[in-house]
């Protein structure tokens, strides 16, 4: 006889299968929110014609307890459960599975009856899987189910009938609380990372602290962007993004229009940080002081704002860092510090970090230094500059520091580069990216990339922050539509994403003109020089913007990006979709793509996007105009006039 060797040892003899939520095999944690469902699936099954149950446990990483929560058979050997977060932070999640013994002698028992074939020994084996099953709630504290599964044990232990199985059966709930023993259960363990909701839902507003002013020609300072807040406030923003504040530098200084000659009183680029004032942890003296910076946090937190502060990884050759650290920068072959170049582009007043530098460990140190320095002074929001031009190890290292000592601190990435390149970013922990949305401009590339943007892989770790306008960017779809471009632009992004943006006062205001054609470069662009703004300009869209913004605070369908749904229309210069939240509240939008012309047509809206029945009739008001209407789950004429309303955005309400 052959002396088999490499027995395996003994295994648990349940599989699980398929996990989700895992992002590259479980290689980077999904991504939770604190208080918001996340749904956690596996196949969990065993041989034979045993069945079999499962629970979800989760824990924050580094805690004792776990939370247990039972998985529900949703047939073909697939379980589900809900979890739900209340910390923020990394957490484990652990699926595990065993045979059940009792659920498959409640069914063979049934069965049995149902053929007159009654077991002698029913009675007996099931009176003690009932009270094991006893015995293990009440180890674990549900002493209350320990209680009512004991009673059915005593009642099996004088005889089994259908009735008693029936009532077992019933009994699903408490008995799903059992623990499963971790010597004959299988486990699977997946990560998970809980941010706080802002992370889910923000809107943010852009501006230079130096054209803050409200006095034609002065420079701003923070003090004046203290005085802008209630403005900001009042159009219903709760994050204000600021530009880099530090000092700039004087060499290579860029004039206006990103001329190579700055001339006498040119203010140069914020992004080329550093002068002998100091460095990223230095407020440019001609903006103020730190202590202004403080009190400008504080204003604006008693507003229910947020600042948030550019981390742009970058130096000016006059950077502190440039004489004290010249191993921390690249060179050129004669020992001359290289300035940072995409060619064709050439930027002569920024040097860029090397970040494989022999003394790697003290440049990395000290940029993390920098972010805790200014988590310290109240920030919790950073939009990182061009993350995508630095390695990727480097902020896998850093995004994990940061939120091992402060969770809550949220990182918008700003990487308009290769889609696979903004994955890796997300999925290394930037908790926002910027999008394509800029360029998505025709009723099918908008509905596509929406599409994507909430379809799985990518909804497990992306989360999209769009934005119509940045300081680099005036898109194509702005520069020849004037009020109706801006408006439509606005009703896209802020009625189809739950994080969005936009670059003020100049959206607002509708600055349309390229520095020259075909580009999109702002012609006398506030990254080179100091411009004052007339907020009550009576073309100014602010009302736009400030109703839109309420009804996404009022409205918990905006403040997701799950539930969103497309509607056919017989016009391809109109755009529907639909958004939904779990909790039942909807949304509906409608928005002209032609900036020139009055577009009309059918919308057909599918009533189970928005859970209503084929052909019952709603009201929407519109949340632009305040206009009412009564709709039907079906076909619903439009009409928009880009001269008046491009944009529907519907609030539904009671039924007619």
């Amino acid at each position: 006889m052959t002396k088999w060797r490499h027995l395996p040892p003994p295994a648990p003899e349940v599989v699980i299968e398929h996990p989700q939520p895992v992002v590259d095999g479980g290689r980077f944690p999904a991504k939770a929110i604190i208080g918001d469902p996340l749904r956690v699936t596996a196949d969990v099954f065993t041989h034979g014609h045993d069945l079999v149950r499962a629970l979800v446990r989760t824990r924050r990483v580094g805690a004792r307890r776990w939370v247990e929560v039972p998985m529900r058979h949703d047939g073909n050997d697939s379980f589900s459960a809900v979890v739900v977060h209340e910390a923020d932070g990394p957490f484990e999640i652990e699926i595990a599975g065993v045979v059940d013994t009792l659920a498959t002698w409640v069914r063979d028992a049934r069965r049995r009856l149902e053929a007159g074939r009654p077991d002698a020994f029913e009675s007996t084996f099931g009176t003690s899987l009932l009270e094991e099953a006893s015995d293990g709630l009440e180890a674990t504290g549900h002493l209350e189910a320990a209680a009512r599964v004991r009673g059915l044990a005593s009642r099996a232990r004088e005889g089994v009938s259908a009735e008693l199985l029936a009532e077992i059966a019933g009994a699903e709930a408490d008995l799903a609380l059992r623990p499963i023993p971790e010597e004959s259960g299988a486990t699977l363990r997946l990560k998970a990372f809980a941010s706080r909701p802002k992370a889910a839902f923000s809107t943010w507003y852009e501006l230079f602290p130096r054209s803050a002013s409200p006095e034609a020609g002065r420079p701003g300072t923070l003090r004046d962007v203290v005085g802008r807040l209630d403005y900001v406030a009042r159009l219903g923003f709760d994050v204000l993004y600021l530009p880099p504040i530090h000092p700039i530098g004087v060499t290579a200084r860029k004039g206006r229009g990103n001329r190579a000659d700055a001339g006498e009183g040119d203010v140069g680029s914020p992004w080329a940080i550093g002068s002998a004032a100091g460095g990223h942890t230095a407020v440019a003296p001609e903006l103020g002081t730190l202590e202004d910076f403080d009190r400008l946090v504080a204003a604006a937190a008693e507003r229910g704002i947020e600042v948030a502060l550019d981390l742009a990884f970058q130096c000016s050759p006059d950077h502190p860092w440039v004489s004290e650290h010249p191993e921390w920068f690249r060179h050129r072959p004669d020992g001359s510090i290289a300035h940072a170049e995409n060619p064709p582009k050439r930027y002569e007043d920024i040097v860029p970090l090397d970040f494989s530098t022999g003394d790697r460990a003290g440049l990395w140190q000290a940029l993390a230094d920098v972010v805790a320095f200014w988590v310290r002074r109240g920030v919790r929001i950073f939009r990182v500059d061009n993350p995508h031009t630095k390695p990727f190890p480097f902020w896998e290292w850093l995004l994990a520091e940061i939120k091992r000592e402060s969770p809550g601190v949220i990182f918008l990435s700003e990487a308009f580069t290769r889609p696979k390149v903004m994955h890796r970013l997300a999925k290394l922990g930037f908790d926002q990216s910027y999008t394509y949305f800029t360029w998505r401009n025709e009723k099918w590339e908008l509905e596509q990339y929406f599409r994507e943007l909430n379809s799985p892989p990518g909804n497990r770790y992306f989360r999209p922050n769009v934005w119509p306008n940045t300081p680099d960017i005036l898109a194509r779809s702005l520069q020849h539509g004037g009020r109706a471009s801006f408006v439509t632009r606005l009703v896209l992004a802020g009625g189809l994403s739950a994080n969005y943006g936009i670059y003020g006062p100049v959206f607002e205001l509708q600055w349309d003109e390229p520095a020259a054609a075909g580009s999109e470069e702002y012609k006398d662009s506030e990254k080179y020089e100091v411009h004052h703004h007339d907020l009550e300009d009576p073309s100014s869209i602010a009302d736009v913007v400030a109703r839109l913004n309420a009804a996404r605070r009022s409205h918990p369908a905006l403040q997701r990006d799950h539930g969103l749904a497309f509607h056919r229309c017989d016009n391809d210069q109109l755009v529907s979709w639909s958004k939904r939240s779990q909790a039942g509240d909807a949304v509906i939008g409608v928005v002209n793509l032609d900036w020139r012309w009055t577009q009309s047509g059918y919308v057909d809206i599918d009533g189970a996007a928005i859970d209503k029945a084929p052909g019952e009739r709603f009201v929407v008001v519109d949340a632009l105009t305040d206009h009412r209407y009564t709709w039907t789950a079906g076909v619903n004429f439009v009409k928009l006039d880009p001269g008046t309303m491009p944009a529907h955005l519907f609030l539904l309400q009671e039924a007619p």
